[in-house]
């Protein structure tokens, strides 16, 4: 599964790229993130529950940020199990680009599930991925926005 998006963010760069490298702010943007701390400056351990039709799984895994060029961009990889329902694994290349006073996000990801996820069918495995990827960088967007106005 693959899919690219971008959101307008009314921030600047800089303050775009600190919220991306801050866990309270991610634990606060990913969907039906349990829990995500920081291992190292490019290394987190994440508790996630996502849910896929009649399916919900709870994955626990890493992510990792590799290609930093800061605070212009990163890729960020995931991998996690989410016991009898399979495993999800998957990366994202994150792109920030100055537009004014704001920033366009730009991401280019893509997804892969094994197990009992898989026998879903790609078809609904690709909208759900679609709907969290949208729903994270929407509830980002919004977080970043409050951040500023909060000064």
């Amino acid at each position: 599964m693959d899919f690219t998006g971008e959101e307008r963010i009314a921030a600047p760069r800089d303050v775009v790229w600190a919220a991306l490298n801050d866990p309270e702010i991610m634990r606060g943007c990913i969907p039906g993130c349990q829990g995500i701390e920081r291992l190292s400056p490019d290394t987190f351990e994440a508790t996630i529950k996502v849910k896929f039709s009649l399916l919900s799984a709870t994955f626990h895994g890493l992510l990792t940020l590799s290609n930093v060029d800061a605070p212009n961009s990163y890729t960020l990889s995931a991998e996690g199990k989410g016991g009898l329902a399979g495993f999800a694994r998957g990366a994202a290349d994150i792109v920030l680009e100055e537009y004014g006073t704001d920033t366009i996000l730009h991401y280019r990801a893509k997804a892969e599930l094994g197990g009992r996820l898989a026998q879903f069918g790609a078809r609904l495995l690709d909208a759900t991925s679609q709907r969290l990827a949208e729903g994270f960088f929407s509830d980002f967007n919004a977080a970043v926005v409050a951040k500023m106005a909060a000064g």
